[in-house]
């Protein structure tokens, strides 16, 4: 009775170990919340998950998620993943209702190393407010050209129509910009690369963008916020290779090399190519010890009788 109890101890433990399940791990442990913002891939609140380019770059305080750049911090709205998109809030950014002005907005502009993952979506307008005689907008003017134009139907012409500005005394300038630059001027973002207001010499700024192809509400209508398209860059098949092999995507210590973490143990292409590996390593672990067990049982019962 007692060798037969050693023995069934023994298989269970060589079952327990050649389950893989006991050898890896692989729920994917780099997905996590914020309020009630899901984040995911290529995003992370932990070093180590997501895509390299995209770390130290969301923080989570009392359930708001944050955006930090160079320019500024940023309040998360919304993640699109299925468009690829992220909606942005800067409080210190003018509205329909609110022109805010002393050069407080952060506008928007990346470190030149995440310049290509994130840029404002082409259907984003950025109206600069109050910029001066010297911007680098109105150099030339009035012979050249400014590079002030509506985009995807929103412009200043609209925008100030605004109650805002009835507020801060506005009053439009000549037939066209007359002696002067205008005191708003739309632009896209690919027009100039970036949104700082100091470099700019603006004194505000606003941004708003379209979801839909027609407004008809005018700018009392319009969403307003920065809506950025980020990419991960070129070919990702090592992340939907190890996510459909139940890991999840992450990055080692140097913040570049990708890594597919794998639960107990983290692998260099996918958590099949490796658990194999280590469940036939784990296998011959297991029967080499139930081996030895099992003997010794032997032994021991053999010099009782």
């Amino acid at each position: 009775m007692t060798l037969l109890f050693m023995l069934t101890v023994c298989s269970s433990f060589l079952a327990l170990l050649a389950t893989p399940s006991f050898a890896t791990n692989q729920a994917n442990s780099c997905r996590s919340y914020c309020g009630n913002i899901t984040i995911d891939y290529p995003f992370s609140l932990d070093y180590g998950c997501g895509h390299p380019g995209f770390r130290d770059l969301l923080f989570c305080m009392n359930d708001v998620l944050m955006f930090h750049i160079s320019s500024g911090s940023y309040r998360v709205l919304d993640i699109d993943y299925a468009y690829q998109a992220i909606t942005l809030h800067d409080p210190h950014m003018s509205t329909c209702d609110t022109i805010v002005l002393g050069g407080r907005g952060n506008g928007f502009t990346v470190e030149q190393w995440r310049a290509p993952y994130f840029n404002p979506t082409p259907d984003n307008v950025f109206m600069l407010i109050g910029c001066s005689a010297e911007s680098p907008l109105f150099q030339g003017f009035p012979g050249k050209h400014l590079p002030c134009r509506n985009v995807s139907g929103m412009g200043c012409e609209e925008y100030y129509d605004c109650p805002a500005w009835s507020l801060i005394g506005h009053k439009k300038v000549g037939s066209v910009y007359g002696s002067g630059p205008p005191e708003c001027c739309a632009v896209a973002f690919e027009a100039i690369k970036a949104i700082n207001l100091s470099k700019l010499q603006c004194e505000g700024y606003s941004s708003a963008y379209s979801l839909a192809p027609l407004r008809v509400d005018g700018a009392g209508g319009w969403s307003y916020g920065i809506r950025v398209k980020y990419s991960v860059q070129g070919n990702d098949e090592f992340c939907r290779a190890c996510e459909a092999t139940g890991g999840a995507c992450g990055f080692g210590t140097d913040g570049v090399k990708q890594l597919c973490m794998c639960g107990s143990f983290n692998s260099t292409t996918n958590c099949d190519s490796e658990s194999s590996t280590s469940s036939k390593m784990t296998l011959s672990l297991a029967v080499a010890l139930a081996g030895s067990f099992i003997y010794m049982t032997t032994w021991i019962m053999g010099s009782q009788s």
